[in-house]
């Protein structure tokens, strides 16, 4: 039997998990951690897409825990999509980096100076894997 924490790609369920608590307006999500999946979600959280992430401690490894908002308010989050897949991975370089919805939302990108936002990626002239991308 195969074990349920084991994915192909750990982000994708990340980003699902979230898009399907807001559709059913849970206010946290718990995932299995990662150094990826954090550094996602914390440009998510500094960009204020979501109010926080923790790291846990589980019986096995670690959990994170994503807050999306507070239950008095409503999610920032309209629309949360992956872009490069395992099966197509999906680079630019600077110049090629897209603005999302007319810079009101974020493009994640992976550079060889570390993960950031598509605007901090621009500003530092690197380009590279563009993860996912946020409005």
């Amino acid at each position: 039997m195969k074990n349920a924490t084991v994915l192909n790609d750990p982000i994708s369920d990340m980003l699902t998990r979230i898009r399907n608590a807001i559709a059913v307006r849970k206010h946290e999500v718990y995932l299995p951690h990662s150094n990826v999946k954090q550094a996602v979600a914390e440009i998510l959280a500094k960009n204020n897409f979501i109010e926080a992430v923790k790291v846990e401690p589980a019986a096995v490894g670690k959990m994170m825990k994503i807050v999306i908002n507070n239950p008095d308010s409503s999610p920032v989050i309209t629309e949360i999509a992956r872009m490069s897949k395992p099966g197509r991975r999906y680079y630019a370089n600077v110049e090629n980096i897209p603005t999302i919805k007319r810079g009101r939302g974020i493009v994640v990108v992976s550079t060889s100076k570390g993960m950031m936002t598509g605007e901090e990626a621009k500003r530092q002239q690197v380009g590279g894997e563009l993860i996912c991308k946020v409005y």
